[in-house]
């Protein structure tokens, strides 16, 4: 058996690549025959020679070979197979170079270094392909978490989500930039574009050049690891790794113009990692502010305003739920409304039965004429196909669930335990309620004070369920993190001369791990929206870091472990206003920025999944990622296929009616993969597979 999970430095296929798979069915369905035509091809030139396998994977049967064929003169294959007809299933193709046949063709390259690849994705596959550098960038970086062994294995829902994700880079039947990639709100609006396509000439160059391959395993060797033995293995090291030698690739990316429009210059690319931006049906988001995943991948994501993408006009807080699929389109039904939804912002979870819960924070732009007080005083829930659940509001009415004695008050984190309590944390309020299985008219408010009659959480702004079923909480205003047990009572609280010399101020996000950590993204500087002038004050505090030289020397990533007597505070790798935070399936730590555009990468308390020589708090990303398609961001999700989802919550220049950010942007593959839905410390969904 091989225990699936990326290994960072080894090599992802074996050299007995072929040899070591037989030929067969990924099922009984002998009468359902299938045909898959393609071309092999390098730009406008054909690869003849090159030996075209078919693979079948995902449904626990290990890596199976359906069929193969050599491209004959014009490039061309034909490849006929049986139909899996498994829904689990994916298929590929991969086209490598034979020693074989290089004395009997004229190939494009004489190297046996080149290996391409094609994602086809889940049944039914289209059946007239074109292979070529863009489909292998596209199948490196979407399946980046998926390379096992022997070739591309995985557990659902992420192995399909993320063969499904391949077609937003690369189009299977012609080898072009797929329309998602090719146009707005990506194109020519983000560097991503000319960064695949660079990517894909710097395959160019070795599969033009056996001098080229050289210096392509050369530079895409991982971290402390073996160089590479062909271009596929390339690409995903690249994908893995997309911080190193981001120089030496973009010389490297000029020796081809194969494939165009590439970026210009070395400034136009901080990392090598590809990034998207979804808009559901483009009149939708309008300052996205927290997202959760359901078991099937798709994102729930909350909208703080009615859409409307006219910066000047009024908006108030909006009463929908938006759905995406994993590759961003709306879920049929989607966008949801009702519930008594308005204005939510940070909080959603799903709990133990799949339903979703939202905090309806009010938010709404400065003139909106509706009383936010009125509005911000309960959560909505939705059934698992988006049906509401809570009471709608009706008239002046509050609609929503409002828990016993009306104890919500502006809600921000919102999250589900194991045991199905739902944990609201009132950044007005100062206090946490919490629904005991669910159950609103059985709430109960948690609010602790010092000796001194302090309460001890002031602003609350988010939540997290440990490993043990505690809770731990953000006290925004307070500058600390309190931990409560399942019933309530205070277990922890990082505060004072602890926290200060921590370095806690002003915390936002928080996440833990299955370590029992508690990681906290430490803003420095960020007052947390906790009431109906969270508008006028987050545009304040904008204004300021709008200075060219603004500095946050107080942003860090903290870490607190299980009882309070470890607490580690970490800078570097971009942050500059942390505030959304996610650990990924390898216990890694990511973080949102407000400011500066850029999303955060750390070492988590297991080292051994990441690069040799960091240790636990230490950036792996360097500089972190920083993407010219991010605005605002306020959450950073991990989704089943490994996928980093961050909101554009705010404009870089809000207006004071209109402030939203419109758009999801999804960093391909660039984590270890989480199991969805989220409930308490992060898991992953990989298992054992068949040993190839």
């Amino acid at each position: 058996m091989i225990l699936f999970q990326k290994s960072l430095f080894k090599s992802v296929f074996t050299a007995l690549f072929v040899s070591l798979l037989v030929l067969s069915s990924c099922s009984d369905n002998d009468n359902n025959k299938g045909e898959i035509d393609g071309v092999v091809m390098s730009g406008n030139q054909v690869i003849p020679g090159s030996n075209v396998s078919l693979f079948c994977s995902g449904i626990g049967s290990g890596i199976i070979l359906l069929g193969e064929d050599v491209s004959d003169e014009t490039g061309a294959f034909s490849i006929s197979f049986e139909d899996p007809g498994d829904d689990n299933a994916i298929l590929y193709l991969i086209a490598e170079n034979d020693p074989l046949n290089i004395a009997k063709t004229n190939q494009l390259s004489n190297s046996s270094d080149v290996r391409l690849a094609l994602m086809l994705g889940r049944l039914p596959v289209i059946d007239n392909v074109v292979i070529n550098e863009r489909t292998t960038v596209a199948a490196a970086y979407a399946m980046a978490q998926f390379f096992v062994p022997g070739g591309i294995d995985g557990t659902n829902p992420g192995l399909l989500n993320a063969a499904d994700i391949s077609h937003n880079l690369a189009d299977p039947s012609n080898g072009n930039v797929a329309s998602m990639l090719d146009n707005f709100p990506n194109g020519a609006s983000t560097t991503t574009r000319a960064t695949f396509n660079s990517l894909a000439n710097i395959l160019a160059a070795c599969v033009n050049s056996d001098a080229g391959c050289i210096q392509l395993f050369d530079l895409s060797t991982p971290p402390g690891g073996t160089p590479p033995t062909n271009t596929l293995d390339a690409a995903v090291n690249i994908a893995h790794f997309p911080w190193q030698n981001v120089d030496g690739l973009f010389e490297f990316s000029q020796l081809e113009d194969v494939y165009s429009p590439t970026l210009g210059s070395p400034e136009d690319i901080s990392a090598w990692f590809l990034a998207i931006r979804y808009v559901g049906n483009g009149m939708e988001f309008n300052g996205p502010g927290n997202t959760a995943f359901d078991a099937e991948g798709n994102a729930w994501i909350t909208n703080n305003f009615v859409f409307n993408d006219n910066p000047t006009d009024v908006v108030c807080g909006d009463d929908h739920v938006l759905r995406l699929t994993p590759t961003g389109e709306d879920v049929p039904g989607a966008p949801y409304q009702g519930g008594g939804l308005y204005g939510a912002g940070y909080g959603i979870t799903l709990d133990t039965e799949n339903n979703v819960w939202i905090g309806n924070f009010a938010f709404q732009g400065e003139d909106c004429m509706l009383d936010p007080d009125a509005r911000a005083q309960s959560v909505s829930k939705f059934s698992p196909d988006g049906v509401p659940l809570s009471p709608n509001t009706v008239g002046n009415e509050i609609g929503g669930f409002t828990g016993a004695g009306n104890t919500i008050n502006y809600p921000q984190g919102t999250v589900s335990d194991n045991n199905g309590n739902i944990w609201i944390t009132n950044c007005n309020g100062n206090n946490v309620t919490q629904f005991p299985g669910g159950d609103p008219d059985q709430a109960f408010v948690i609010q602790e004070t010092d000796d001194s009659a302090e309460t001890i959480v002031v602003a609350p702004f988010d939540i997290a369920i440990d490993i043990d079923g505690n809770a731990w909480v953000t006290g925004n205003e307070t500058f600390n993190v309190a931990k409560f047990d399942p019933d309530g009572d205070l277990l922890l609280n990082v505060s004072g001369d602890e926290a200060a010399e921590a370095g806690f101020k002003k915390p936002m996000g928080i996440a833990t791990d299955m370590f029992g950590n508690a990681w906290v993204a430490n803003s420095g500087f960020v007052t947390a929206p906790c009431d109906g002038n969270s508008v006028p004050e987050l545009r304040a505090f904008i204004g300021l870091a709008l200075d060219p030289n603004f500095t946050n020397p107080d942003a860090s990533l903290i870490k607190v472990n299980s009882d309070g007597t470890e607490i580690g505070s970490f800078k570097g790798g971009g942050l500059l206003m942390p505030w959304g935070i996610s650990v990924d399936g390898s216990g890694n730590v990511w973080v949102s920025n407000f400011d500066g555009q850029t999303v955060s990468y750390f070492c988590g308390e297991d080292t051994s999944s990441c690069p040799p020589g960091l240790e636990t708090g230490d950036p792996i990303a360097p500089m972190g990622y920083f993407f010219n398609g991010l605005k605002r961001s306020t959450s950073v999700q991990i989704d089943p296929s490994g996928n980093v989802w961050a909101t554009n919550n705010f404009e870089i220049l809000p207006p004071s009616d209109n402030p939203g950010g419109d758009s999801m942007v999804v960093f391909i593959g660039a984590a270890s993969p989480v199991a969805a839905p989220l409930i308490g410390p992060p898991t992953s969904p990989f298992v054992d597979l068949p040993e190839n």
